[in-house]
């Protein structure tokens, strides 16, 4: 099969799209022929040396296709169904592309409990599109933060996968949100899938808009996964018994604490990583009922999957980047 494996550390240089050893389907395994992945900043990670991911190894947590094979002992499922991947395996201990090869391939062997019939009116791309920023996203928002209808939602940065999944999925479940970004056109496209208010992050002040479109309340819950740059301004624009549920931290880890905040406002801060089984179910519920609807920025073939790095480091995009695999 072909497949973008990496064998070393580095910039996007370092992608190869080459022929790879075809997997075979396990006991308790599909084996699934691959129709779209996408990209996620996991593999930019990986690619440049998580110690989690010896190389080489074949990028790509999401993927959907069609099922190919199925090994001894699996039910539920027969050659030529369409599918989607819960990437997240042992409740998202083991992620897929990272600590084992991932979806950017032709084919890909997973165990039939992380495999879920493709969505009805769901493309490929879109399916490919949702499930590790989608799961993620609703375990913030629901498993870790407790989202009630009615609330201000706060989501930096809301280009990104899981920024523009919180957007997506806070609105779905009743939230109020304001949307930031440094890019005014990302902030239209914003308002466009839902979004409240909007703010420039970079030309505007994000606690004062905050102030002005709750009424003074401030958000109910922060989606923060910035960290040093926007951690004292999450905890101005929180409110009083604010939660701000935390995901990661891509403009560095050690952010003014600003302790006195947390304590006068009585502010609940909660850690989030991946999700479980049942946070992938929830999220795939509402994608399946077709109230929540993956959004994919620009699909480019697997054979450009060094171009899809670019584009996904560059910044510029809103939603998914996603790879499109084999033919029509």
């Amino acid at each position: 099969m072909k497949a973008v494996r990496i064998h070393e550390d580095g910039g996007p240089e370092v992608i190869r799209y080459e022929d790879a050893d075809d997997p075979i389907a396990g006991a308790g395994e599909i084996l699934i022929r691959l129709r779209a992945a996408s990209l996620n900043h996991l593999d930019i990670w990986t690619r440049q040396g998580l110690p989690s991911a010896p190389k080489p190894r074949i990028l790509g947590a999401d993927g959907a296709g069609i099922v190919e094979d199925c090994g001894e002992g699996t039910e539920g499922f027969a050659a030529g169904d369409e599918v989607v991947i819960n990437p997240g395996l042992d409740d998202g201990a083991h992620i897929l592309g990272e600590h084992s090869d991932g979806t950017h391939a032709e084919l890909i062997a997973v165990p039939a409990a992380y495999v879920h019939p493709l969505p009805e009116g769901l493309s490929f791309e879109e399916a490919a599109a949702f499930p590790l920023v989608f799961e993620t996203a609703y375990r913030m928002l629901v498993t870790r933060a407790g989202l009630e209808e009615g609330e201000w939602v706060l989501v930096w940065g809301a280009g990104g996968g899981v920024a523009s999944a919180a957007l997506v999925l806070a609105k779905t479940l009743g939230g109020r949100v304001i949307a930031t970004s440094s890019s005014d056109e990302k902030l239209e496209r914003a308002r466009e899938v839902g979004a409240d208010a909007v703010v420039n992050h970079e030309t505007g002040d994000v606690a004062a808009a905050v102030k002005e479109a709750t009424g003074g309340h401030g958000a109910d819950v922060v989606v923060e996964h910035v960290g040093e740059a926007t951690w004292k301004t999450s905890l101005q624009a929180a409110a009083t018994e604010g939660r701000i549920v935390v995901c990661g931290a891509t403009s560095g880890p050690n952010p003014p604490a600003q302790l006195h905040r947390i304590w006068w406002k009585q502010l609940s801060i909660l850690g989030s990583t991946m999700g479980t089984r049942a946070d992938f179910a929830g999220a795939y519920d509402l994608v399946a009922r077709g109230v929540a609807k993956p959004i994919v920025d620009r699909v480019f073939p697997l054979s450009e999957a060094a171009a899809a790095h670019e584009h996904l480091e560059s910044g510029k995009q809103f939603g998914k980047v996603v790879l499109k695999i084999g033919d029509d």
